[in-house]
C-alpha cells in the first residue's frame, strides 16, 4: 500500500481507517544549516525517516510542515519562519482535522529544535480539546539510539545546529545537493553562548554553526543515521499504537 496521504484517494484513506487510526505527521523547519547544510535539512530529515517509518510500521504518513520557528535565524537569507503562536494553530488545525476523520494516534516527527518548546504548549491545550486523540512529538535527533551513533561518530564536534548528523542525513536524501567541505572547522570560535536575537545570532555563529563540524558529515553516516532512527521510532509508533 502507499503510505503518503498526498498520493491516496479519500477513498483509499476510508478504507485505510477501517484497520487503523493512526498517522504520522513529519515537522522540521526551513533556515539557514551553516556552510555546507541545506536549507531544508530540518525537514527533510523528518520527511526521509517519517516516510521511512511509515512503510515499516504500515502507517499513513501526512504531508510535511516544513516551516517552524526559526526567528533566530532570520539574518540568514533564505530562512522562514512562524511566529510561536502561527505554529501553535498550525498544529491544532492539523490534529482537529485529522481527528474529524477519525484518526486516533498522531506521531508528530520533528527535526527542528526550535519548534520544541512551541509545540509543548500546543500539545497540552490539543490534548484538553480533543481527549480521544494520542498525540506523540518526536525529536528524531534526540532519540537516544541516534544520539549514540552521533556521539560515536562525531564526539564534541556534534555541537546544536548544522550538525554533521543531520547534514548526512541530508546527503544521503539528496547525495547531488548537499556539499562535502574540507575540514575539520574552528569549534571554538562557535561556541554554544545561547540563542538570543537574530542579529546576536548572526553575531555569536557567523557562518550559522552552533559549535558543531559539519566538514564530518558523510553521506554513508546518513544511512546509518536513518536505519537507527527508523528502527527506533517505528517501536514507538508501534506502542503508541498498541496502547
Amino acid at each position: 500500500m502507499q503510505h503518503r496521504l498526498e498520493l491516496l484517494t479519500w477513498g483509499d484513506v476510508e478504507r485505510y481507517l477501517e484497520r487503523s487510526r493512526g498517522i504520522i505527521v513529519p515537522i522540521g523547519s526551513t533556515e539557514q544549516h551553516g556552510p555546507n547544510g541545506i536549507i531544508g535539512t530540518d525537514f527533510v530529515c523528518a520527511e526521509a525517516i517519517a516516510r521511512r517509518v511509515g512503510a515499516a510500521t504500515e502507517t499513513l504518513v501526512a504531508p510535511t510542515i516544513p516551516v517552524g520557528m526559526a526567528r533566530h535565524h532570520m539574518a540568514f537569507p533564505g530562512t522562514i519562519t512562524l511566529r510561536p503562536e502561527t505554529l501553535m494553530a498550525v498544529l491544532r488545525d492539523y490534529v482537529w482535522s485529522l481527528a474529524q476523520h477519525g484518526f486516533r494516534t498522531v506521531s508528530f516527527i520533528n527535526g527542528h529544535g526550535g519548534n520544541i518548546a512551541t509545540a509543548a504548549a500546543a500539545l497540552s491545550n490539543i490534548r484538553e480539546e480533543l481527549p480521544e486523540v494520542q498525540v506523540e512529538w518526536i525529536d528524531w535527533f534526540l532519540v537516544p539510539e541516534v544520539a549514540a551513533v552521533a556521539k560515536e561518530l562525531y564526539a564534541d564536534r556534534e555541537g546544536a545546529h548544522a550538525t554533521p548528523s543531520e547534514v548526512s542525513v541530508t546527503m544521503a536524501v539528496y547525495p547531488d545537493d548537499v556539499r562535502v567541505i574540507d575540514g575539520p572547522l574552528d569549534i571554538e570560535g562557535c561556541r554554544v553562548r545561547g540563542i538570543g536575537s537574530s542579529q546576536a545570532f548572526r553575531e555569536w555563529y557567523p557562518d550559522g554553526r552552533m559549535g558543531s563540524d559539519p566538514s564530518l558529515a558523510r553521506g554513508e553516516h546518513g544511512e546509518r543515521l536513518l536505519a537507527v532512527a527508523t528502527e527506533a521510532i517505528s517501536a514507538r509508533v508501534r506502542a503508541q499504537q498498541s496502547a
